[in-house]
């Protein structure tokens, strides 16, 4: 497996269409939201196949994780992990203190075990239960 900065845009929205908007039912509208170009890709890759993806931004001295996926044929082998890794090295080697995303209800768990802490209420996006996490860089 490889994790690394990208710029192949059209691999990652066709993760991103694969696991959110046909798997998730996720509206088109609300995935395709338009600050794609404004951002920094992660891809993940196994025996050169893309696989996952997440997208990264900075604001003031915080960075925000995003539009975290795996292939479900590919998960449970780390590679969520190794992009959240990933993307917290990315980010602090921008100069960041802080790293917040919007995790869905059910995977807190996961991003508890990589440095998380869960903040505020559970709100909807897109449909799905989540809630906002943090941890400092």
């Amino acid at each position: 497996m490889a994790v690394g900065r990208t710029e192949d845009l059209d691999a990652c929205l066709a993760l991103r269409r694969a696991v959110f908007i046909e798997e998730q039912a996720v509206p088109e509208a609300l995935e395709i939201d338009g600050l794609d170009a404004e951002a920094v890709h992660l891809l993940a890759t196994v025996d050169g196949r893309p696989v996952g993806t997440a997208r990264l931004f900075a604001k003031g001295d915080t960075g925000k994780i995003g539009r975290v996926c795996v292939l479900r044929e590919a998960r449970g082998r780390g590679i969520g992990a190794a992009l959240i890794r990933a993307a917290v090295e990315e980010l602090r080697g921008m100069g960041l203190r802080r790293a917040k995303l919007g995790s869905q209800v059910h995977a807190i768990p996961f991003y508890e075990g990589l440095g998380f802490v869960a903040e505020g209420p559970v709100y909807d996006d897109a449909g799905i239960p989540h809630r906002d996490m943090a941890r400092a860089l």
